[in-house]
């Protein structure tokens, strides 16, 4: 495999993902990061010697193969854009678009390229994920009916590191970011296992906030239940970015057939149960089992972060470039601005109680209806004011003393 000159976008993220590049042969090139402290605690951090680049528009003429985008989660869309116009190939992290315009804009760019585009979706390559994609595979469970899918991701209200690393400014993304929006983890693991992809969106929300002292977030919201309908009939059941209970990553696939899931609190174990009139020849009714990697590339997947995936998705976009093809369901762009739709909308039912359809880009008159649609709930890199609240509860805000505690916290 060539050697592939890789440039990342984000010191934060964008390094840790780069050690899987440079495992997998590549060569990290240059970082593109407007934070000096970041970029210096970056570089440290993940013993990368590489130059540091403000401006994009200098960092993509280092005479790059690839670029990793991992800036601020809902910014990735105009960058990606500038890539394809240079025929750079684009690894994207989290939703590939923060507002349905930019969904529009991408994919119009990436007509008119020879990029290829992959979103960097680790989750469905957890170890129980590719299990419950298997099993899906082989047929066993009949025609899927019904899956969920759960990114349970409660944070300590009482840890200070976390805001200085992550929060590090008071109209940050995360401060405002709708429950729906950060989508994929509990999205794409199903989409992956089915091959479906959401038709209809509906979705509400919890609304309980947070009690902590020190705090800036503007979202009241613990948890969007969104339902979508499917181009193959079936119905998901996502959480987006919950925070509710303990910590989990659930997911339940179910067929005519039977059902499979990874069980809640137990490691990676797989409950596996199948209607007693449709058992397979050699299985049991009741299977619960811990699932194999069949991978050659055990031994690394094992020392990389988010339970194996995020190597698994660096391989899967080299292997897309070297072979010059553009990856499948749901890496795909069609697939990731989908996904980007779906958070978009499944907000905007939470704040109007309307279902919306899923636009296929694709179609001009999906591109028409959404190409000036640019409403967002965060603030802009230009200073610009979101233009939709980010909470269900659209008043609601921290009070002047949680603001004052996160100020002061930042500055000890």
């Amino acid at each position: 495999m060539k050697k592939f000159r890789i440039g990342i976008m984000g010191a934060g993220r964008g390094l840790c993902i780069a050690r899987n590049f440079e495992l997998l042969g590549c060569e990290i090139v240059a970082l593109c990061e407007n934070n000096p402290k970041r970029a210096e605690y970056g570089l440290k951090e993940y013993d990368f010697d590489i130059p540091v680049f403000a401006d994009f528009d200098e960092f993509i003429e280092q005479g790059l193969d690839a670029v990793v985008l991992a800036n601020y989660f809902h910014e990735h869309a105009p960058y990606a854009v500038k890539c394809f116009e240079k025929g750079i190939h684009v690894f994207s992290e989290c939703i590939s678009n923060g507002t349905m315009a930019e969904g529009v804009e991408l994919i119009r760019a990436f007509e008119k390229s020879d990029s290829i585009y992959m979103l960097a979706e680790n989750y469905p390559q957890m170890k129980f994920n590719r299990e419950i994609k298997r099993v899906c595979g082989n047929g066993t469970l009949g025609k899927i009916l019904y899956a969920e899918g759960e990114y349970n991701h409660p944070a300590n209200p009482y840890d200070c590191r976390f805001l200085k690393e992550y929060i590090y400014f008071e109209n940050h993304w995360r401060n405002l970011l709708p429950r729906s929006y950060y989508i994929t983890h509990s999205l794409a693991p199903i989409m992956w296992a089915t091959g479906a992809t959401p038709k209809r969106v509906s979705a509400m929300a919890t609304f309980a906030p947070f009690e902590d002292k020190v705090t800036a977030r503007k979202v009241g919201d613990r948890a969007a239940i969104v339902t979508t309908f499917n181009d193959d009939g079936s119905v998901f059941r996502v959480s987006g970015c919950a925070s509710f209970g303990a910590h989990h990553n659930a997911y339940r696939v179910c067929g005519t057939n039977g059902q499979i899931e990874n069980i809640r609190g137990m490691g990676e174990k797989i409950m596996l149960r199948y209607s007693e009139w449709a058992v397979p020849d050699g299985m049991e009714q009741i299977n619960c089992y811990d699932p194999e990697w069949h991978d050659k590339d055990e031994e690394l997947i094992e020392k990389s972060g988010h339970g194996g995936g995020d190597y698994i998705v660096a391989r899967m976009f080299l292997e897309c470039i070297s072979e010059g093809r553009q990856p499948e369901h749901p890496y795909d762009i069609h697939s990731a601005v989908a996904m980007a739709s779906v958070a978009i909308l499944a907000h905007r039912s939470i704040l109007n109680g309307e279902a919306y359809d899923v636009p296929d880009f694709r179609k001009e008159e999906c591109r028409k209806q959404y190409e000036d649609d640019r409403l967002t709930p965060f603030y802009g890199s230009d200073g610009s004011e979101p233009t939709i609240p980010c909470c269900s509860v659209t008043d609601y805000c921290p009070t002047d003393e949680q603001l004052g505690n996160f100020r002061k916290a930042l500055e000890e």
